[in-house]
């Protein structure tokens, strides 16, 4: 029986913002990047000398910079510049969990990890121990433009065995299909300022453009998103889910829902001019428009001087950019008048010792904090249509003296993937809280409540471990853990699929026995909690009697939440405390709603 009625919930943070307005209010911060990108660019390019040795890196290289493929590109430059492809390799908690996991299984992974986050590094001969800064900086760059332009033979099998084929960036490139504008633009190169050859005046360019028919199947995205470590268990599951999944079976594509113009949701592709050579548009606005932010739930938390990718934030080192304070008011011109007159004491490392040079980095933090925040906005958009929350549902009339037990339904809208999907090996959470409030206000119930660090109240939280928060016994989390098994006992959760009591020596080890076989690795499993696609979950809770004392309207308010790193995960592979803040100020609250009710 059902006799709750809805009511809109009062969210603080702003969470019941129409979804509509939000993603309008995305596209325009996108815009507004893009503008910014186009002037940084363009001062940039005229910046560089032949003496700049970015500029040499841009123009002579084999493995081409995204850089230079955004002179002409720089609507599909500034969407990809704050995707999660191109964070891939400079994520801070990418590294602190490779080397955790490197160091755990003695080294046996080798380059297992690198090959997919840093897979221009990686065939350059970049070794997989070299810091982040210590690579090149098309490395930097991660999933680049030529990781998946510069790909001539189809793979379909996993683990990120794929090969970029290497050249100038006159080289040709793949596509999903052959262009038909380029021969064109070649042969007025001059009105376009453009030279397809490595000799002469004119922006460098690609001089031709080789149909790759691969490239728009869901069979390109396999070798980075379906993982399996040595022992056979699951890092990766995407691929998986999505080749079981109603999607596949009526052929919507990877791409349909993660490029297309509305996030996560097959359908129609935006539209716009494929290029634009030296302010020249490329042909008319209606061509076929991927979007390369390539929605998804994940997210940034490393340093805005760095992320998103700016070619003016090229101008300082990682490592100057690692001693620039952004929490601090550093380039704001009333705080640096207050130093200048000294009546604020601050000092300052090497790199940043000027005021032009602290204003300077300043303006470029600010410009892709604004593409941060159109990159929330998609992220939010992805979430909230990818399922819904129904209820709740009482058991029978809420009744003083008598406990009360109800349920809420989550619903998986997401025809191709889990809820939630993506890297095991991460630990991406979505867990239920709810709160019941009584007529007088207080706090009568709640689930789904976290400790003072953002950790949910389950066995991984050190306040319960502690004694300090109590154990939530009702939660409902979507998280699959990892199972371990080891001389201490019998199965425990393990934030890592390495099992440190077996072996004194850890070691990733092909396992003797087939997993065919067990069904799992010996000693590893998962233990999966994630909704299938198109199906749902109860959540069931009870209140007990002696909380249900006082007749009146009481109101159940219920969110899901969503991070993509747990906290207790980030502190064992050794987070730094900006880490951990930024991954919490990410965090999100999915279809947060209340209902009223009368308990007589």
């Amino acid at each position: 029986m059902r006799i709750a009625r809805p009511v809109r919930f009062q969210d603080p943070h702003g969470m019941n913002q129409n979804l509509t307005s939000l993603f309008r209010r995305g596209l325009t911060l996108v815009a507004l990047f893009a503008l910014g990108f186009l002037f940084w660019t363009a001062d940039a390019r005229a910046d560089v000398t032949p003496q700049d040795p970015h500029a040499a890196m841009f123009s002579e290289t084999d493995y081409p910079s995204a850089a230079q493929c955004g002179q002409c590109h720089p609507k599909v430059f500034e969407e990809w510049a704050s995707s999660n492809h191109a964070y891939a390799s400079i994520s801070p908690m990418f590294h602190k969990f490779e080397q955790a996991i490197s160091d755990l299984s003695s080294g046996t992974i080798g380059t297992f990890c690198v090959r997919c986050h840093q897979q221009v590094g990686t065939q350059r001969g970049e070794g997989r121990e070299a810091a982040v800064w210590e690579r090149s900086l098309v490395a930097r760059e991660g999933i680049t433009c030529i990781t998946c332009h510069r790909i001539n033979q189809e793979f379909t099998h996993v683990n990120g065995e794929r090969s970029i084929v290497p050249g100038t960036i006159n080289y040709p490139v793949t596509g999903s299909g052959s262009s038909q504008l380029l021969p064109q633009v070649i042969l007025d190169k001059a009105t376009y300022g453009v030279n397809p050859t490595p000799e002469g005046d004119g922006t460098k360019i690609h001089a031709g453009v080789a149909k790759f028919d691969q490239i728009s199947k869901s069979e390109f995205c396999v070798g980075c998103h379906q993982v399996a470590v040595h022992p056979g268990i699951n890092l990766e599951v995407v691929w998986a889910q999505y080749r079981d999944s109603p999607a596949h079976a009526q052929g919507i594509t990877c791409q349909d829902c993660h490029m297309g113009k509305i996030p996560g949701v097959a359908g129609e592709y935006a539209k716009g001019a494929i290029a634009m050579a030296n302010g020249r548009v490329v042909g008319s606005d209606q061509q076929k428009h991927s979007n390369h932010a390539f929605y998804g739930p994940g997210y940034p938390i490393a340093h805005p001087g760095l992320f998103p990718f700016n070619t003016r934030s090229l101008k300082w080192t990682i490592e100057q950019w690692l001693t620039y304070d952004y929490r601090q008011p550093w380039g704001k011109s009333a705080w640096e008048d207050k130093v200048k007159r000294g009546e604020v004491k601050a000092e300052f490392p090497e790199a940043w010792k000027t005021r032009a040079d602290r204003e300077e980095g300043r303006l470029i933090i600010e410009q892709n904090q604004r593409g941060l925040e159109a990159k929330k906005i998609l992220r939010r958009a992805v979430m909230e249509n990818a399922g819904h929350i129904e209820g709740p549902f009482f058991s029978g009339p809420p009744t003083v003296g008598k406990g009360l037990d109800f349920r809420y339904r989550i619903v998986n809208d997401d025809p191709g993937h889990n809820m939630p999907s993506g890297s095991l090996g991460a630990q991406p959470e979505i867990w239920m809280n709810v709160v019941l409030t009584g007529p007088d206000g207080s706090r009568v119930f709640e689930s789904g409540y976290v400790d003072s660090t953002g950790d949910m109240a389950d066995q991984h939280s050190l306040e319960v471990r502690e004694g300090k928060v109590p154990f939530d016994t009702q939660l409902v989390n979507l998280q699959t853990k990892f199972l371990t098994t080891n001389i201490k006992g019998t199965d425990r959760e393990m934030y890592l699929p390495v099992n440190f009591d077996i072996d004194q020596i850890p070691f990733i080890r092909p396992s003797g026995v087939p997993t065919s076989v067990l069904n799992h690795p010996p000693f590893i499993r998962m233990e999966g909690r994630s909704i299938p696609p198109l199906g749902y979950r109860d959540a069931n809770y009870s209140v007990s009697a002696d909380k249900m004392t006082k007749p009146g309207t009481y109101t159940l308010q219920v969110r899901l939440r969503s991070r993509a790193e747990p906290i207790y995960f980030m502190k064992f592979v050794g987070a730094t405390q900006d880490m951990l803040q930024n991954i919490n100020d990410w965090m999100i609250d999915i279809h947060p709603q209340a209902s009223t009710f009368e308990v007589r």
